[in-house]
């Protein structure tokens, strides 16, 4: 599969004693291509006639879903190999999407040795025929340098095709070079010109980005209204970023008035779609009585699940709970083990809090 990040970095806002974050976080894209169907299938799905179909009259939709059928395990034994066989034939007779599958299955090295080259040779050929996925793989091969020499100029020129070709994440990746200046020079204004058609296209990264710059008035005049239409977009998405930054926005009353209830509310959103930050934010409201009664044990709970899901600031919140015993029995050991799970992770006061109770002997 072609992976590709080019997110912005995080930022984050550090309270004392138990922390909230409560600072507007970047999108974080990781695009995944997945193998791709065309959208009507054959009359006759049947492996027998497909494979007749294929091999004796050379239709080229029936040697596409042959090769379809065996990437999936469809009617016949999967077999990557086979299919590989199905998609080549397939391309050969003029299938884009033939060509597009099969690139992927030499990106992966599922049924054939993995080959770099090989594989941008038929995003290539996907890609001269309008395969927005395609020209996509392709620009991620020259910025990763993967089959190709690295170059962000041609990342570049591929990533604005399949941006044309209204590939949302190509969109995305193309104002993430234009923000970073590589392959371009560096300009925020073009950034956010293709973040809004990331957008546009419910690429919620794109509007998560957006909503950044004009909370840093980066290419365009601050606005914290505007800013948060585009994070409620991306939460609409069920992007979990989108959901937090609308909670610290809301918390912070940036652009709204300032409503803790409403925080919280989209604070237990991004947690309950796996955000660590808002768990840890809504861990902080609970422990504080912020918008919410004060309970130490949903307090508790939620720090417990933002330290599951890797967050720093959640495990040290554990670890100020057992210090101070605070809906759980006071321990000062599993404390101190919470404040070092937070420095592993990179938390600076996890490590602080951590070194003042080795000083006394936990």
């Amino acid at each position: 599969m072609k992976i590709i990040n080019l997110a912005l970095a995080a930022t984050a806002f550090l309270a004392l004693t138990t922390a909230c974050t409560s600072s507007h976080d970047t999108a974080d894209n990781t695009v995944v291509e997945q193998t791709e169907q065309k959208d009507t299938p054959p009359i006759d799905e049947k492996a027998r006639a497909l494979y007749d179909k294929c091999n004796n009259l050379n239709d080229s939709d029936a040697c596409f879903y042959l090769g379809l059928a065996y990437d999936h395990g469809e009617g016949v034994k999967q077999d990557y190999s086979m299919a590989a066989t199905y998609y080549e034939k397939a391309c050969n007779l003029g299938d884009t999407i033939g060509c597009y599958n099969l690139g992927l299955l030499y990106d992966n090295g599922q049924g054939v040795r993995q080959d770099y080259q090989k594989a941008n040779h038929y995003y290539q050929k996907a890609c001269d025929k309008n395969h927005g996925s395609g020209c996509y793989n392709l620009g991620v091969s020259y910025y990763k340098g993967e089959g190709v020499k690295q170059d962000y100029r041609q990342a570049n020129k591929y990533f604005l095709k399949a941006c044309e070709l209204n590939k949302s994440s190509a969109c995305f990746n193309l104002g993430n070079l234009y923000y970073k200046g590589e392959g371009v020079k560096k300009d925020f204004k073009q950034a956010n010109k293709y973040y809004l058609q990331a957008c546009e296209l419910n690429e919620s990264s794109g509007c998560i980005n957006l909503g950044n710059s004009y909370i840093n008035g980066r290419g365009v005049k601050k606005d914290f209204k505007q800013a948060n239409q585009y994070y409620q977009k991306a939460c609409n998405l069920n992007d979990s970023t989108g959901c937090y930054n609308l909670g610290v926005s809301y918390n912070k009353g940036k652009g709204v008035k300032q409503d803790y209830h409403q925080a919280n509310h989209y604070f237990k959103k991004a947690c309950d779609l796996d955000d660590g930050a808002g768990c840890s934010d809504l861990g902080y409201s609970y422990s504080h009585g912020q918008g919410a009664k004060q309970d130490f044990q949903q307090a508790m709970n939620y720090y417990q699940k933002s330290c599951d899901l890797k967050n720093g600031m959640g495990c040290d919140n554990v670890g100020v709970l057992y210090n101070n015993g605070q809906g759980v029995k006071q321990n000062k050991n599993t404390a101190k083990w919470y404040h070092g799970k937070a420095c592993d992770f990179g938390y600076q006061l996890g490590c602080d809090n951590y070194r003042k109770l080795n000083e006394r002997g936990y």
